[in-house]
């Protein structure tokens, strides 16, 4: 190819080689609080682009689902019990979250179904005093007797079914006439749980009863009172300081 034709070929690369910025320096932390009725508030931290223009930090906050297991929360041993938290307001650093839905572990389910036995799971959908639409999941499993010669402990579809009844029956009375804060304090011992097995022992005896899921399936509307009731403290807001909802930490300008 003759010299001057391509003219492109003579010059470098077309504008200037871009400068890589480290991404963590647009960043800053966020400290995750738990509900009032969990005994550990601090959860953790949590990382979010800082606010810059029409951008705010809040708007990418808001919504985060955080998994937590109930021995951090409670400081004990039960580490089978998942909650999961939803972020639902930013006030200062801090992010306020609010129950989202209850889990057993992966592990622990597996661990329950054993061979000779009868396994029975219920569902019922309930709404509590303050809005929440909860679906709440149960599972038992049949018992063996003590002097039992029997290899087998299976249970009658009669007997099943009357045992299913019982399960919704219970879930509904007991999470159907209280607010959210008391089903939360109900799921942290799974007190539902121990009621139903107590109560099907008539119809046949039951081991290893538990709430075994609670998902969220309606919220009422938005109310950043409600939340910080919750949180009771306000999630670390200093005392007789009125908080504004739409508060953003200001912008640094350099770091």
């Amino acid at each position: 190819m003759a010299v001057g034709k391509n003219k492109r070929l003579t010059k470098g690369k077309k504008g200037s080689k871009k400068k890589i910025i480290d991404p963590f320096t647009k960043k800053e932390w966020y400290d995750v609080k738990a509900p009032s009725m969990f005994a550990v508030r601090s959860i953790g931290k949590t990382l979010v682009t800082r606010s810059q223009g029409k951008k705010l930090a809040s708007d990418g906050l808001k919504g985060r689902v955080f998994e937590v297991s109930l021995a951090d929360l409670q400081n004990d041993e039960v580490a089978y019990r998942k909650f999961r938290l939803v972020s639902e307001d930013v006030q200062g650093k801090n992010v306020l979250t609010n129950f989202h839905g209850m889990t057993l572990t992966t592990d622990k389910l597996k661990s329950l179904v054993k061979k000779w036995q009868t396994m029975i799971e219920a569902n019922v959908d309930v709404k509590t005093t303050d809005g929440y639409k909860l679906r709440v999941f149960c599972i038992g499993f049949t018992k063996r007797q003590p002097n039992q010669i029997k290899k087998t402990t299976y249970a009658k579809t009669a007997q099943c079914k009357l045992i299913r009844k019982r399960m919704v029956d219970i879930m509904t009375r007991e999470i159907g006439q209280i607010d959210l804060k008391e089903v939360i304090n109900k799921l942290i011992p799974d007190s539902v749980g121990r009621d139903i097995e107590k109560k099907c022992q008539s119809i046949f005896p039951l081991h290893d009863v538990y709430i075994r899921k609670v998902k969220v399936l309606k919220k009422p509307k938005f109310d950043v009172g409600k939340l910080m009731e919750m949180h009771g403290d306000g999630g670390g807001a200093t005392s007789g300081t009125k908080v504004d909802r739409g508060f953003e930490p200001p912008v640094q300008e350099q770091v």
